[in-house]
This record gives C-alpha cells, sequence and structure tokens, in this order.
C-alpha cells in the first residue's frame, strides 16, 4: 500500500481494493455530509460514497483515491477528489481497464468519468486521451444511477482503449524517435524551459522497462513526468529536482494529453 501527501492532494494506492476507513484517511471529502454554502437550491446533494456504492454494486472496486486541498477557510472538507476503479478480476493482469471517478461539493467539478488504464509493473495510473470520450454528469437529478450508466459507457469503449495500447505495443521507436517523442512530452509539462532532457525521462527505473516499443517508452516517460525526482538546471542555471504532479486537474490534463502524444505517434508510425 502507497499513501502520500502532497503539498495539493493526497493520495493512497494499494494492490487490493480500498475499503471506506482507508478511503476517508486519504480523500473524506468523499464522504462530505452535505453541499459547500457557495452551491444554489438547484444543486442536487448526493455524497461520492453513495455513488461509489452504486459503482461497488455493479463490480467497480476502488483501487486509488486521491483529494484536492485547499486554503480557503470551509472548504476542505468539499474539495475535488478522484477514485480508480476496475474489477477484480483484472488484478492480476499486466494492465487493467479502470473507470476514474472525479467529484467535488464546492463547485469546482460535476460528475466526470473517465476511461484509464493500470499498468501493474511500475504501477502507472494512465488516463486515455481523446480516443475515447469522458462523461460529465450534472448534480441534479438521479446522480446514483446517471453515473452507473455513464460507468458502463466508458466499459463499452475499454475495447478502444485495448486496440491502441496493442497497437502501440507492435510499433518499435528508432532511438531518434524515442527522443523526438520525450521532447514533445516534456514541452507539455514544461513548455519551452525544461529543467531535464530528453534522454532523462527515457531512462527506465526497472529492466523490463528497457525495451523500445512505444507502449513500453510511453509508460516510461509518463512515470517519469508525473513522479518527477529528476535532477536538472532551472533557466536560471540554479540546480533543481523535478517535480512530481500535484493536482487532480494536471494529473488529468497530463495524462490525457500524454495519452493523444502516443496515439499520434503510433499513427504516423502505422
Amino acid at each position: 500500500m502507497l499513501a502520500t501527501k502532497f503539498g495539493s492532494f493526497t493520495k493512497m494506492d494499494q494492490g487490493t481494493s480500498l475499503n471506506d476507513e482507508q478511503i476517508y484517511r486519504a480523500a473524506p471529502s468523499v464522504f462530505a455530509g452535505g453541499k459547500h454554502s457557495s452551491r444554489s437550491e438547484r444543486y442536487t446533494y448526493i455524497p461520492t460514497i453513495e455513488v461509489l456504492n452504486g459503482l461497488r454494486a455493479e463490480g467497480f472496486l476502488p483501487f486509488s483515491v486521491c483529494q484536492s486541498k485547499t486554503r480557503i477557510e470551509g472548504k476542505a472538507d468539499f474539495t475535488k477528489h478522484m477514485i480508480r476503479l476496475r474489477r477484480q478480476d483484472q488484478i492480476l493482469a499486466p494492465e487493467a481497464n479502470e473507470i476514474v471517478l472525479c467529484n467535488s461539493h464546492d463547485g469546482t467539478s460535476s460528475y466526470q468519468m473517465l476511461c484509464g488504464l493500470f499498468r501493474f509493473v511500475c504501477a502507472n495510473g494512465l488516463l486515455i486521451g481523446n480516443t475515447v470520450e469522458d462523461i460529465r454528469v450534472q448534480h441534479r437529478g438521479n446522480i446514483v444511477d446517471n453515473v452507473i450508466d455513464a460507468a458502463y459507457t466508458i466499459v463499452d469503449q475499454f475495447q478502444i482503449a485495448n486496440e491502441s495500447m496493442g497497437t502501440m505495443k507492435e510499433i518499435q521507436l528508432s532511438r531518434p524517435e524515442e527522443e523526438i517523442f520525450a521532447r514533445s512530452a516534456l514541452a507539455l509539462k514544461y513548455g519551452e524551459e525544461s529543467p531535464v532532457s530528453p534522454r532523462q525521462i527515457l531512462l527506465p527505473k526497472r529492466l523490463d522497462d528497457g525495451k523500445s516499443d512505444l507502449w513500453t517508452k510511453f509508460n516510461v516517460v509518463q512515470e517519469n513526468l508525473m513522479r518527477g525526482g529528476q535532477r536538472g538546471h532551472a533557466s536560471s542555471g540554479k540546480r533543481v529536482t523535478t517535480r512530481p504532479v500535484q493536482s487532480i486537474d494536471n494529473n488529468i490534463k497530463l495524462n490525457r494529453a500524454l495519452w493523444i502524444l502516443a496515439d499520434e505517434m503510433a499513427r504516423l508510425k502505422a
């Protein structure tokens, strides 16, 4: 089990499904007792745990949860949270399809459902880019049923994501192509002023990731960018160590952009 606290969110991951106590420790806003005072009467309040229990009843179990932090007084119990869910029977698979659920009770997010992939060898949680749609459920009406319907819509698109993954696994990259991919990935996170080189984020953390197929290189780059820890230099020349991605919004944005980059590379190579 991995439980971490960052400046902008707390997070818990583990190899078995999370129980309510574990979820509460990492993301108490999942159990918020009501909506934030800024919400209008039209806002239908349903606690995320009620929606989660509905998904559990359908066989979708939570394996990762995180919650944003806030400096605004009184908002800590209502901030955005993200839960990654998958089927119990995919625990031992090399990759697992996931439903990613985001929500808040302070007006910063509707219920948002995304398609994800989890890679066990490196505990990477990927998000699919524009290959499949994300679904938003407003805080009104029969929210639990609407979110469950959205979950099955995401499940129907798992095959599309798996086919994209299969294509990436078959594509071999030359060294120059690897560096082009890595340089483009760095630009997604840092813009024009990257503190590290493409070769640094191409360095695998384990022997199994020494292969040159697009899927492996994509995961190596994603893991290095999301977790940080590479030593480099700022534009001022000062020595720096790259930071992990520490917000839910940036996690989603970067993850999806990296998938789109890898998917477009696959199209070019294919």
